[in-house]
């Protein structure tokens, strides 16, 4: 399945889904000291392995982190090749003063936000949705 590219389509559909937890987003130099069944993802950059991970976890590892999100998935499945998708929900949410940090998976898109946004990113993306 190649998922949804019509953006009204993909708009309509969202269905955004708050994920339960906090998440934080962490540097690390040596991936070897993390279980990877325990992040969420990760991207290598060139100052080091960005990744994404519960909390407590992160709190567990004694891992440094500045930011705590929560995680909304956009129950769509979304074409990778789907235009327009991400800078129509990322600029309705900036007009709201939520900042948001979007990864891209296979299947859906996943919005990260600060955690004290995260009820108002879900009303926001859920009016979105339902003008469409």
């Amino acid at each position: 399945m190649a998922g949804e590219t019509n953006l009204s389509e993909l708009l309509k559909g969202m269905m955004p889904k708050l994920n339960t937890g906090d998440y934080v987003f962490s540097s690390i130099q040596d991936l070897s000291l993390i279980d990877r069944n325990d992040t969420i993802c990760e991207f290598k950059e060139q100052e080091g392995t960005t990744i994404v991970i519960r909390k407590e976890k992160a709190d567990q590892l004694n891992l440094n982190y500045d930011y705590i999100a929560s995680w909304i998935t956009l129950m769509i499945h979304s074409s990778l090749d789907a235009v327009g998708l991400t800078a129509v929900f990322s600029t309705t949410l900036a007009k709201h003063g939520v900042s948001c940090n979007v990864i891209s998976g296979y299947y859906h898109d996943h919005i990260f936000v600060d955690k004290k946004d995260s009820e108002k990113a879900i009303q926001v993306l859920l009016e979105l949705s339902e003008k469409q």
